[in-house]
């Protein structure tokens, strides 16, 4: 993958990014409501003054929303279209969305899964997928129906 299209990682997302190396999705949490916080921020916007804490969720969720990519796209993607994006809600907090790519397996490639067998609102789980040294990126695989 292309030095440039892989994420910043900085102070407030270095946890997370370190529980995707780790095998685990780690969200921030605001200490004053409990509510799940994403994008990582240094403070919470629900209490600014309750610090975010740091908790692993289960990595559960279900299909928000969709798309399917075409050319012309960026050179790394190109060769990989058609292929999916998803939108995910996490179990924990619908309000709560990530996105990311529906694979066939964790070390699958982007383009395994045809998209017109993907629907909104199927269960999904987190798998990582290691792209560069140190980094490891969260992709999602279907899952049993809760």
């Amino acid at each position: 993958m292309s030095e440039w299209l892989l994420p910043a990682v900085d102070e407030d997302s270095a946890p997370f990014w370190e529980g995707c190396l780790a095998g685990e999705l780690r969200m921030q949490r605001c200490s004053g409501t409990g509510r799940l916080i994403f994008p990582p921020r240094p403070m919470s916007p629900f209490a600014p003054h309750a610090p975010p804490t740091w908790d692993a969720v289960s990595g559960r969720g279900t299909i928000w929303s969709f798309a399917v990519p075409h050319p012309p796209l960026l050179p790394p993607f190109d060769g990989l279209a058609p292929y999916n994006v998803v939108v995910v809600a996490l179990a924990e907090d619908p309000r709560v969305r990530l996105v990311g790519n529906l694979v066939a397996r964790p070390d699958g490639g982007i383009d395994e899964v045809d998209p017109a067998s993907i629907e909104i609102g199927a269960p999904v789980r987190v798998v990582f997928a290691r792209v560069a040294e140190g980094i490891a990126l969260p992709r999602w695989m279907l899952d049993a129906p809760a």
